[in-house]
């Protein structure tokens, strides 16, 4: 299987590429918690069926030191006993925002102030950024069919 497009041969693609890699930069250099990102990654490509990106960001994930107990469980993460209650906070977050067009009213205010008790706005602002990020790189994925499986820990660093 191959992709319908390459992001390394159509300058237009490679481009736009880019520009999200350099916006994952600035999340990267946010307070957001590290582990904190992983697992809004994973569950966001979870959600939207990307196979690249899940593979990606659960091999990123343990290769930074992450649990695979803590990984497999993200799927479940409401019955899981394994996340913080600020992780909790995020992943709620991060599935109402990702399935944004179930919801008539968008993000409930409930959960944005469940997100607030635990981060700070400056923590908040890149939560959200990095939710909009990997939604954006997840439906680019699916409509090309980036095949899945072969990433390697750093392989675009």
């Amino acid at each position: 299987m191959s992709a319908r497009l390459n992001a390394f041969e159509i300058p237009t693609f490679g481009k736009f590429v880019k520009h999200l890699v350099s916006a994952s930069k600035v999340i990267h250099d946010s307070p957001l918690p590290a582990a904190t990102g992983h697992l809004v990654t994973l569950r966001a490509s979870q959600i939207n069926g990307c196979g690249y990106c899940t593979d990606m960001h659960s091999k990123d994930a343990v290769a930074a030191g992450e649990d695979w107990l803590r990984l497999n469980m993200v799927a479940a993460w409401r019955e899981a006993t394994c996340f913080t209650e600020a992780e909790r906070a995020a992943l709620e977050l991060t599935e109402e925002a990702t399935r944004i067009a179930d919801a008539a009213g968008g993000v409930p205010d409930e959960v944005w102030e469940n997100a607030a008790k635990h981060y700070d706005e400056e923590q908040l602002a890149a939560l959200v950024s990095l939710i909009a990020l990997i939604n954006a790189f997840n439906r680019m994925n699916v409509i090309v069919q980036q095949p899945a499986g072969d990433y390697q820990p750093g392989q675009f660093a």
